[in-house]
């Protein structure tokens, strides 16, 4: 041991030597089965700073930046040498990269139908209540035929949402912002040029999937198509979605993206993390990555051994490539987006190594900040119906559900086209599924090889 010890701190030597400083603080993610003690070590040789935990109580998983290039050497495939030595498990930049949107594909009737309604107790748009995917998933039928409203805690790793809608307001937890470590979710502390419209007051960038538009009220007066807003309003339509099918179960908004659609890789890491140690039974992730994640699918893994269960948007590439972390087949649902015709959406991401089922996600009405509606189209709008589906079961029945028990009874849906997998969302027939199955929870899904 004494030798390769010296070995490699020559090679340090060499590498600092040979290093030139970057032009500004590079980030990274670092897992290790030492703690935090071995991630100091490795700083001290590198020269690099701990910034914190990711996974909190866990002590597996850290943010570090560096100002030189030397953990970028490491990222290249020296981590072997690293890990015999400091218990250092991988290493990763904090890598995001932008994604292509869709446009809305048109701005549906029901953002017209302003009658006010009341919907378990809130007072909403009847254009929202009663749109077209409402009808096409059976929400409704399975709402009243079970008796059912959903419970539980819906986790949504978004931009945040506006904590004064009054739709939302009754069923919202208070959430965490990871873009600037601080409790509480609000999308406003992003967008101070659009101050107006709230009457309550990198270079790398993943990109939630969501429209190029957002339509703020019915006469479409305000769209933010083009603008650095892009966005904004995306995590506050998610939850509307959730809260449409479960309005039973309550909301953590967990803010790990801004309002142009940008997100750093670690603070989706910590959400997710952060959604396990706060109670959440199920998250919902409406953003996609091109590239698997050690970390990631650390974090996933996590959760699924905790019995929580993941579902995630597609993306909205037209492609049947891989993507994360809906690609992560066994323990994310993944979510494709249909037409109100039953057929996949032109930008919907398509095959079964994404897609598990699909749900209606064009020109879909939601919550909008400001205590308005909004219609955008993508698979992000796709996925919170199923989230909330999930949530909807959890009321259901007496006893809870894992991972692939969710999953199977999803499973139970409208066949459609073979690139659909098991097809499009059947709220009825999912929650008729499981609610008729032996379920037993004794034992979550397994980590496999996503295991530390």
């Amino acid at each position: 041991m004494k030798r390769r010890t010296t070995i490699f701190f020559a090679m340090i030597v060499l590498m600092l030597a040979s290093s030139k400083p970057a032009a500004a603080q590079n980030r990274y993610i670092v897992q290790t089965t030492g703690g935090l003690s071995s991630v100091l070590n490795l700083c001290n040789l590198l020269g690099c700073q701990v910034q914190g935990s990711l996974d909190g109580q866990v002590n597996k998983t850290f943010l570090v930046t560096s100002s030189n290039n030397l953990l970028v050497s490491l990222v290249n495939g020296t981590v072997n040498l690293v890990e015999s030595l400091l218990g250092i498990v991988s290493i990763e930049a904090d890598n995001l990269l932008p994604l292509p949107m869709p446009s809305l594909t048109s701005i549906p009737s029901g953002l017209y139908d302003t009658a006010s309604v009341n919907y378990y107790g809130a007072v909403v748009w009847h254009g929202y209540a009663a749109q077209p995917a409402a009808q096409i998933i059976r929400l409704q039928d399975a709402q009243n035929g079970f008796g059912i409203s959903g419970k539980g805690i819906v986790a949504l790793i978004d931009t945040g949402v506006d904590p004064n809608h009054p739709v939302l307001r009754p069923v919202l937890l208070q959430g965490y912002d990871f873009t600037r470590n601080q409790p509480g979710a609000s999308e406003w502390l992003d967008v101070s040029g659009l101050q107006s419209y709230n009457s309550q007051g990198n270079e790398n960038a993943v990109f939630v999937q969501q429209s190029s538009a957002a339509v703020l009220d019915q006469s479409s007066a305000a769209v933010l198509d083009g603008s650095p807003y892009v966005a904004f309003g995306h995590g506050t339509m998610t939850s509307g979605l959730v809260h449409l099918v479960a309005p039973g179960a309550k909301i953590l908004p967990l803010k790990a993206f801004s309002s142009n659609g940008t997100g750093n890789l670690s603070n989706i890491i910590a959400a997710l993390y952060y959604a396990v140690q706060h109670n959440a039974n199920v998250v919902n992730m409406s953003f996609d990555l091109s590239y698997s994640s050690p970390a990631l699918s650390q974090a996933i893994s996590y959760a699924n051994n905790a019995g929580v269960v993941l579902v995630a948007a597609a993306g909205n590439e037209n492609t049947s490539a891989r993507v994360y972390p809906a690609a992560m087949n066994g323990y994310v649902v993944g979510i494709a987006s249909t037409t109100d015709w039953d057929s996949r959406s032109s930008f919907s991401n398509y095959g079964s190594s994404d897609v598990w089922i699909a749900a209606p996600g064009e020109s879909i009405i939601s919550t909008y900040p400001g205590g308005t509606y909004g219609s955008e189209s993508g698979t992000s709008f796709s996925s919170p119906l199923v989230a909330g589906t999930v949530a909807l079961m959890l009321s259901a029945k007496q006893s809870g559900f894992n991972q692939s028990q969710a999953a199977k009874a999803l499973a139970n849906a409208q066949v459609l086209t073979p690139d659909l997998n098991h097809g499009r969302l059947n709220v009825y027939q999912a929650v008729s599924a499981w609610v008729n199955s032996s379920s037993s929870t004794s034992g979550s899904s397994s980590c496999l090889l996503l295991c530390l």
